[in-house]
């Protein structure tokens, strides 16, 4: 936008334009090969561990022999535009004038399996984008009784979830969930109903109170879910095989019944 050649000055110009004259005359200069080295390695461990911040990544790269600190792996991370993936905030926002149900668990006392069930849907961060995991688990027993995966919110697969362990477990005395939009919608409500099964809800910003399976997604937090450079989900395991773990040992690859199906603490 600034002509050099014109016969109106250049601090001119710049006046007219509205941007600093000091800017005019500024020449990027190139990014030293190290950092160049440093972005393309980056770039390759972020495909790999999507959920590694900061922190993590420098200390990858300084097993590897660079002599790097975080602050500037983190102003690396900025110019490349990387953004740690992890599991992000409201998945549990409540659909249009839907029914809500008031909490029953308060002082109750749950000592058996099938008095109390519970439900909740949770991110599986990928190489790109996120996968969608409802499970449901027996708060007694801790025992998972049916999940499912999808690249939706939609509430079928959760509903599907839900007559899955209807079949396999019989009813619950009361299903207690969150204010989410799969669990708020009529198929959700309709069908613990037909089974004739108390609905509890927690109230709004009360996700301690499901915290029986908020501890189960903790293994996602922790980075225990892994989604390879493919984008398919796969679970990290103890196993010292082919892929490094949050530790820096090396970890195998589970399938995803083997981790979620089961008691998990």
């Amino acid at each position: 936008m600034i002509e050099r050649d014109s016969q109106i000055p250049v601090k001119r110009q710049a006046q007219l334009l509205g941007v600093s004259r000091s800017s005019v005359y500024y020449v990027a200069r190139a990014l030293p090969e190290r950092d160049l080295k440093l972005m393309r390695i980056l770039d390759e461990l972020h495909l790999k561990w999507p959920f590694y911040g900061s922190r993590k990544l420098t200390r990858e790269l300084q097993n590897q022999g660079h002599d790097v600190g975080r602050r500037h792996v983190r102003t690396l991370m900025q110019r490349m535009g990387m953004e740690t993936i992890y599991r992000k905030p409201r998945t549990s926002i409540p659909a249009p004038l839907s029914a809500t149900y008031p909490y029953l668990l308060t002082g109750l006392k749950i000592a058996r399996p099938n008095q109390v069930w519970a439900a909740d849907l949770t991110y599986l961060p990928m190489a790109h984008g996120f996968q969608y995991l409802v499970a449901l688990i027996d708060v007694g027993s801790r025992k998972t009784l049916s999940w499912r995966v999808s690249n939706t919110m939609t509430p079928d697969f959760c509903v599907e979830a839900l007559k899955e362990a209807l079949d396999k477990y019989g009813k619950p005395e009361i299903f207690n969930t969150d204010q989410g939009s799969q669990f708020t919608s009529g198929e959700w409500i309709d069908t613990l109903k037909a089974a004739g099964v108390q609905i509890s809800m927690d109230g709004k910003g009360r996700w301690i109170d499901n915290v029986f399976i908020e501890r189960l997604w903790r293994f996602c937090a922790q980075g225990r879910y892994v989604a390879d450079r493919t984008g398919r989900g796969t679970r990290a395991g103890s196993a010292a095989e082919n892929e490094p773990h949050n530790d820096g040992r090396i970890a195998g690859q589970r399938k995803m019944s083997q981790w979620v199906e089961g008691r998990f603490w």
